[in-house]
């Protein structure tokens, strides 16, 4: 079984900064592709940032030059750094990975964390 955990939300002033993590646990073989998706209320989830295996990353326009995505792969862990906060930025972040889980052969399965809520207030 593989579970994602997040941490790190909370209420910030619009200026003001946060980092997410999202760990990764349970029978892993690997971790393709982590990314980071948000979702404001009466509105569609969209993606933020995703972070390849090797690094490589890409952002939503709205959220570039502010939004740092970065990953662990030794500790299986998504982060996101998030600079001068805007209230427009407010909430639930949700990660999402890609992985390999033991048993069930090369199939890369989809696997999202339970949600974090971040608040900027203006």
């Amino acid at each position: 079984q593989v579970q994602l955990v997040e941490s790190g939300g909370g209420l910030v002033q619009a200026g003001g900064s946060l980092r997410l993590s999202c760990a990764a646990s349970g029978s892993i073989v690997s971790i393709n592709s982590m990314a980071w998706y948000r979702q404001a209320p009466g509105k569609q989830r969209e993606l933020v940032a995703d972070i390849t295996s090797d690094g490589s990353t890409n952002y939503a326009d709205s959220v570039k030059g502010r939004f740092t995505i970065s990953r662990d792969n030794a500790k299986n862990t998504v982060y996101l750094q998030m600079n001068s906060l805007k209230p427009e930025d407010t909430a639930v972040y949700y990660c999402l990975a890609k992985i390999m889980p033991r048993g069930f052969g090369r199939v890369l399965l989809n696997y999202w964390g339970q949600g974090t809520q971040v608040t900027v207030s203006s």
